[in-house]
């Protein structure tokens, strides 16, 4: 055994070192931290369960890596899923021990807490990994049906799989998908490697099938003409996951960048998937037309909740004014509080109350007795009755219902949250105004865009996956994007740059007038067209006069003989970028702000929709992308200021970044999709030590491009880009050696790329 550290060292903690009996050095570094922390969610039998299985981990014989992990993950489980479970775990590594499969045990392990916090219960752990068993017992020993003692080949893939693949199907699901790959891929290792690292086709279509409910990606299209059609209204639709944030359980919203919506909604009560998103959207446009944000300063948080619940109703009934078909659907979603569920003697019941208020306004045969209900009720109607009423009007009623019906239980720490939860409703963050600038709601943004070093909890993140090289699997959920609007500065620093460049943009423009579309072009000889062709009609005629058959082709139609192609130019703000040009004052950041200042101009002569995207990162849990333009912005006053901005820092996770952006490009309706990069360094992040890692990973994501249709072209800065630059973008890319020529060779680029 390694000898302890001759420092002072806790009796307590030295016992707990002596009862685990293991030598391995890398144990000893992290003992103290995993002790304290499983001391806190363990009882003394849990501890000496978490230390007798540590230990025949670290004597198994295979490595120091199960039992380094197994010493941080467990409390995590055990918080989860109850400590009591650790025998069932224990037993199931013993029998993938003695069986050809004990590699497989690391994977379970690393996974463990991510596939607990899915499944929620002992008894579905259990049956998980029953159904691992059988899959090891059924895959392992055959060979194109000869016997051997080969291991199963696909169980690794499965158990780094699983977290992804249960935050897309339920369990059920998840076995569905494992029958398949046994009974096609039993006895074809290689094959079931493909299948379940899910990188075969099949393998994906079989989870596509068993992803019960109604996905958002397929419906984005029909819900955005829904938008258009009936409230006249566009905006994205951003899915959330609502299997990756079990804790904070997130609910819809809408802020600048978009609506926030479920990613899959189930049928429900007989309502369809599809319109219980159409429910949320016109709760939500709802509140964009009739509600008016309100000081929230004096109010508080009791007084609040029955404000959001008055005002719900109230946009609601609005909304069922102008389409009364929303009505079964909002009654069918709306939850029915039983009137006596709640017991004001042991539990605060000032939702349950303000449930049952909210059902009533929105249901005339509700059938509760509640006096003060109903006379509320009443004077709810009379309010609306007048017209469309105000926000300002149900906030004094709100106010007023809260006085007269409060009662000192409402103070209760124990909460009645049955049937109380409105699913289809956001969660009214635009309703409030706050004096005070750092909370004021229409700071908040500008509050984020500047601020990097606060918690990232405000805006919920899109969570893209990671390539890992090693296993040549994807790292599902691996890397948090927070988005936001760049913050913004003086327009006029542009407008400064581009005439300190005016002989440039000269001969520019010499060259966007070459490339700038026809306005039409004839098509002659149709049957069928928007116009008659007088010269072939003449030239008919006299043929039917002679004799001849006439030409029947004798109208012609026209078409734009043009450029159909979107852009999408994305910089990298990494803290290099700050670094002074050799020989002279001038950063690169400062270089590219001009660089990409002319190429905008240029674009923007040239017409083409484009957009301007940012990224820089801090560890894969906080990557910045920030919005200069967008798609449907003009090339204004309000996008030079964000650009006047620029500022850099931290690292470069490229792949992540492109992901983000993609996002964005592919849904734009044009014939050709180009992704412009422009960095002057490779990928790297300060929580990544093997350099290879982020620069596969980014050659992973251009594949994904590639696959959309998206064309990724880098334009680099870095001298020593022939390095590595080729392995991410193949031939695709251009480094540029003399950075003083940047503002002349980006612009000259992008129009060799789409002439």
């Amino acid at each position: 055994m390694v000898e302890a550290n001759t420092e002072y060292e806790h009796p307590l903690m030295k016992g707990y070192r002596e009862q685990l009996n293991c030598g391995f050095p890398q144990v000893r570094d992290i003992f103290d931290d995993c002790m304290a922390e499983a001391l806190s969610v363990l009882s003394g039998e849990g501890i000496a369960a978490y230390l007798e299985a540590a230990g025949f981990l670290c004597r198994m014989g295979r490595g120091v890596e199960p039992v380094l992990i197994f010493l941080e993950e467990w409390p995590s489980v055990a918080r989860t899923l109850g400590e009591s479970v650790l025998p069932a775990v224990m037993e199931f590594i013993h029998k993938i021990h003695k069986s050809p499969n004990g590699r497989a045990i690391v994977p379970f392990l690393q996974t463990l807490a991510a596939t607990a916090r899915r499944l929620h219960s002992q008894e579905q752990v259990q049956d998980y990994m029953n159904m691992a068993l059988d899959f090891m017992n059924r895959t392992t020993g055959s060979i194109h049906g000869i016997h051997t003692t080969f291991p199963s080949p696909g169980l690794p893939c499965l158990f780094t799989q699983t977290p992804y693949l249960l935050s897309q199907i339920p369990l059920q699901g998840l076995k569905n998908w494992v029958e398949y790959g046994i009974r096609n891929y039993g006895d074809h290792p290689e094959r079931q490697t493909d299948y379940f690292s899910l990188q075969s086709a099949d393998s994906k279509a079989v989870m596509q099938r068993e992803r019960h409910g109604t996905l958002l990606v397929d419906h984005e299209r029909k819900l955005d003409l829904y938008l258009r059609g009936l409230w006249k209204y566009h905006d994205h639709l951003v899915p959330y996951s609502l299997g990756f944030d079990e804790l904070r359980k997130p609910v819809p919203y809408y802020d600048k960048l978009g609506i926030r919506l479920p990613d899959v909604h189930d049928d429900f009560n007989g309502i369809a998937g599809i319109d219980r998103y159409r429910a949320t959207l016109a709760h939500i446009m709802g509140h964009k037309r009739w509600t008016t944000a309100i000081f929230a300063d004096n109010f508080s948080p009791f007084q609040r909740l029955a404000v959001e619940f008055f005002e719900d109703a109230r946009v609601e009934c609005l909304a069922m004014r102008e389409y009364p078909g929303l009505r079964h659907i909002f009654a069918a979603l709306h939850p029915k509080p039983v009137e006596d569920a709640c017991d004001p003697e042991t539990t605060s019941c000032l939702r349950h109350r303000l449930a049952m208020l909210s059902r009533a306004l929105l249901d005339p045969q509700h059938d509760y007795r509640d006096a003060d209900l109903n006379i509320f009720v009443e004077r709810f109607h009379k309010v609306m009755s007048k017209g469309t009423s105000s926000t300002e009007e149900i906030a004094e009623l709100a106010l007023n219902y809260v006085a007269k019906t409060r009662i000192q239980s409402d103070q209760f720490a124990k909460v009645h949250f049955d049937d109380t939860e409105v699913s289809y409703r956001d969660d009214n963050r635009h309703m409030w105004r706050f004096h005070e600038q750092s909370d004021d709601e229409e700071m908040f943004d500008e509050h984020r865009k500047i601020e990097w070093e606060e918690e990232p909890t405000s805006l919920p993140p899109r969570h893209y996956p990671e390539w890992d090289y090693l296993s040549q699997t994807f790292r599902p959920d691996w890397v948090s994007v927070y988005e936001a609007l760049h913050p913004k500065g003086n327009a006029a620093d542009i407008d400064k740059l581009l005439e300190k460049n005016a002989a440039l943009a000269k001969h520019l423009k010499r060259m966007l007038d070459l490339l700038k579309p026809q306005e039409k072009v004839r098509i002659r000889y149709q049957e069928d067209g928007s116009e008659l062709d007088l010269d072939i009609a003449l030239r008919s005629l006299i043929d039917f006069k002679s004799g001849a058959s006439p030409d029947p082709r004798i109208n012609m139609s026209h078409k734009t003989s043009g450029r159909d192609i979107a852009v999408m130019l994305l910089l990298d703000l990494s803290e290099s970028l700050n670094e002074k040009i050799a020989g002279t004052e001038q950063t690169i950041l400062e270089l590219s702000q001009e660089a990409v200042s002319l190429l905008a101009w240029a674009i923007d002569k040239l017409g083409d929709p484009f957009a301007i995207g940012g990224f820089h990162s801090n560890t894969r849990h906080d990557v910045r992308y920030l919005h200069v333009k967008g798609y449907s912005e003009h090339w204004d006053d309000e996008v030079k200021a964000r650009l006047a901005a620029m500022s850099a820092q931290y690292s470069t996770r490229m792949g992540a970044a492109m992901r983000h952006a993609a996002h964005y490009l592919e849904n734009q309706k044009a014939e050709k999709k180009l992704m412009l990069i422009l960095t002057d360094g490779q990928p790297a992040d300060v929580d990544t030590k093997d350099e290879r890692t982020l620069i596969e990973d980014a050659r992973q994501a251009v594949k994904e491009l590639d696959a959309k249709g998206i064309y990724a072209y880098c334009i680099n800065l870095d001298p020593k880009a022939d390095e590595y630059v080729s392995d991410i973008f193949g031939k695709q890319y251009t480094v540029v050696d003399n950075i003083q020529r940047l503002p002349e060779r980006l612009p000259e680029l992008f129009m060799a790329l789409t002439k």
